[in-house]
């Protein structure tokens, strides 16, 4: 396998040297060609793992991420031609609240259904390595909802984005790259508040984007009974998932995010399996609400969320708005292995300064929930470049890529202290303890203490002063939830991204 890897990714390079000597020799697609980064091969226990699975390498993926769990999926399709989970890894930070992305410099991180072709790959990030999200699709522009440069990538530092460490981007980054190499035109990016399960259902009931979660949730529900990757439209400012030809049409559904939905149907395989998964989500939800369970506070004022992995490895860190860890488990997260290096910048979540409205005590009127419709592919913004240039020819849209500008400098801040009973309490202690400072978008720095933290003793310390320019791949048994398998299966070389592209043309 490594020879005939060796053989394709030889006569690969020597189609695109030739490809940028007939271009003029352009110093920019040499340089992304022999990209070092963007070209780590998969890890040898993540390839052991594929096998244990059923998968090849380069079989489809699908990713799933979710906000309070602070966990990012990744699926990947079996031989049987069903999507299996590949493995599991922590979110190193994200930045906001619980709900979609609305507006530029809200500090939202996007909710919902994107696609992600090669032109949304930038191999050149300012934080080492990322993808687009795509951010806005055709629903969220149909709302008005306005935001660009929304990553997943690296660098443990979000002002809207996902963010991970740098040995986890890299290898989700090759994941990807392999996946498009096996022939995969665009990969699936779904993006959660939370797992939705009927506990956190209840639990959130009271939000107010309760029938966006409610909409997005039908998509949630069409993965988990068919472990296909659901087709995703958009019509009436809503989502649409799975949506076929009716018996009696002579041509398949025209959908636009801001029209009348065309005639469509559901094919009553599917439907038929989630309107059962439905009824049972929505009997374990009445249960829980009829025996009182209390809902999640809301307006706490804290500016998104951190693993307790990481949180655990940092002096003072904190969860945010992700699930926290207690005890014993606290412990042991802070003995176990990081799953990457820790920027000695890391921010953590803490209380933004914005005013912070009261907290209700009794549970208001449960929002509406939304009609039975489903996600269309999302459109990435025009850029020019090697990357954009190469989805073109390939016959998919451009998207935006990374900010080239360095990640500001972050400076360590101090986690809140205990949480007041009150709002009002709970925004005197972050004004006490923080100096203002103004969220914005990935151009903006984040709010610097007011007072410096103490420094940690060295023996203290688990973040490392600086990281390396190239990064190995992400400690398998480190990450929770992933489910990997030791062995000494072969590396498989990746070869270059863009000399495979170049190749394949």
């Amino acid at each position: 396998m490594n020879s005939r890897s060796l053989a394709r990714a030889l006569l690969a390079s020597v189609a695109l040297a030739a490809s940028v000597v007939l271009a003029g020799c352009d110093t920019d697609q040499v340089s992304l060609a022999t990209n070092a980064k963007a070209n780590q091969p998969v890890s040898p226990k993540l390839v052991a793992a594929m096998g244990e699975k059923n998968m090849d390498l380069q079989s489809p993926i699908l990713i799933r991420l979710f906000k309070q769990e602070a966990e990012l999926e990744v699926w990947k399709q079996t031989r049987s031609g069903q999507f299996a989970l590949l493995k599991t890894y922590p979110i190193c930070r994200w930045s906001g609240d619980l709900g979609p992305k609305v507006r530029e410099g809200d500090r939202q991180a996007p909710e919902g259904f994107y696609s992600i072709n090669p032109s949304q790959m930038n191999p050149q990030s300012a934080y080492y390595l990322s993808f687009n999200t795509g951010f806005p699709n055709a629903f969220d522009k149909a709302l008005g909802r306005t935001g660009s440069q929304l990553m997943v990538h690296g660098d443990c530092s979000s002002r809207g984005c996902y963010a991970m460490t740098d040995e986890q981007i890299a290898e989700i980054y090759s994941l990807g790259r392999e996946s498009f190499f096996g022939g995969q035109k665009a990969f699936q990016f779904q993006a959660y508040p939370f797992r939705m399960t009927p506990v956190n259902m209840a639990k959130h009931r009271n939000n107010p984007n309760m029938p966006f979660w409610r909409m997005i949730k039908e998509g949630y529900d069409h993965f988990e009974v068919t472990r296909q990757e659901p087709k995703v439209d958009f019509c009436e400012k809503k989502y649409v998932f799975d949506a076929a030809k009716a018996p009696d049409a002579k041509r398949d559904p025209v959908f636009d995010a801001s029209a009348k939905c065309p005639a469509y149907v559901i094919p009553e395989e599917i439907a038929s399996a989630v309107r059962e998964k439905e009824q049972r989500d929505e009997a374990e939800y009445n249960k829980l609400v009829a025996k009182g369970t209390p809902v999640a506070r809301m307006n706490t004022g804290i500016d998104g969320g951190m693993n307790k992995i990481f949180a655990a490895k940092i002096p003072e860190g904190s969860t945010g708005l992700s699930e926290s860890a207690e005890g014993n488990t606290l412990q042991m997260l802070a003995m176990s292995k990081a799953p990457g290096t820790i920027p000695g910048t890391v921010n953590p979540p803490k209380p933004n300064l914005e005013p912070v409205a009261a907290t209700p005590q009794e549970e208001p009127v449960v929002a509406a929930p939304a009609s039975n419709t489903r996600v269309a592919s999302a459109q990435p913004a025009e850029k020019s470049g090697f990357f954009s240039n190469l989805g073109r020819k390939m016959g998919f849209g451009t998207a935006d890529a990374t900010a080239t500008t360095p990640p500001p400098q972050a400076t360590a801040s101090v986690a809140p202290a205990t949480t007041p009973t009150t709002a009002a309490s709970r925004l005197k202690a972050a004004v006490t303890r923080f100096a203002p400072g103004h969220h914005d978008a990935a151009k903006d720095k984040p709010a610097v203490a007011a007072k410096p933290a103490e420094p940690a003793k060295p023996a203290e310390t688990k973040m490392a002063a600086t990281r390396p320019a190239l990064k190995p791949s992400v400690n398998d048994a480190a990450a929770s939830g992933s489910s990997q398998m030791a062995g000494a299966a072969p590396v498989v070389s990746s070869n270059s991204f863009d000399s495979r592209f170049g190749a394949m043309k």
